[in-house]
């Protein structure tokens, strides 16, 4: 399986990041997509993300490990943004490919339930009257990774 993970303060293309994986020379009949969005709930004016460098690029890689021997990918691209992110900004893509668009489409959702509880991330909101918060794990995001009926993402 080709992997492409990465955790960076940039940008990204949806259109170049599709074109790399349609392009991989696999016998790729289905791209699952998941693209995250900044929410602008309750009026926050940004996002700020930090992460453990080193760690989060592992833990995201056992997530996708688990991923390809459980629905058999091909390849699959993670990129997560860290940084300030505005309302409105790309926070995270995944793209999985996969033989068959059901494959494809359930490995992304595993991906994505995974990555929300597992990878460490920690996420402040910021106000525009200079107020900030942490975010706090959500009980809809376990819920989502339990459904996958594991505790977590095994070694690779």
């Amino acid at each position: 399986m080709l992997v492409d993970i990465r955790v960076q303060e940039e940008g990204f293309s949806l259109d170049a990041e599709l074109a790399r994986l349609a392009g991989v020379g696999l016998d790729v009949g289905g791209i699952g997509l998941f693209m995250g969005l900044v929410r602008g709930d309750g009026g926050l004016a940004a996002l700020v993300l930090e992460h453990y460098p080193g760690m989060t690029e592992s833990m995201i890689a056992r997530i996708v490990a688990q991923a390809g021997t459980r629905f058999g990918l091909l390849a699959c691209t993670v990129i997560h943004r860290v940084g300030r992110l505005p309302v409105g900004a790309p926070i995270v893509l995944v793209l999985c490919a996969a033989a068959h668009r059901g494959a494809a489409l359930e490995a992304t959702e595993f991906v994505i339930d995974w990555l929300k509880t597992q990878a460490p991330f920690w996420k402040r909101e910021e106000f525009p009257d200079g107020q900030g918060r942490w975010v706090a794990a959500r009980e809809s995001d376990e819920a989502a990774a339990a459904r996958w009926g594991m505790d977590g993402p095994t070694e690779s």
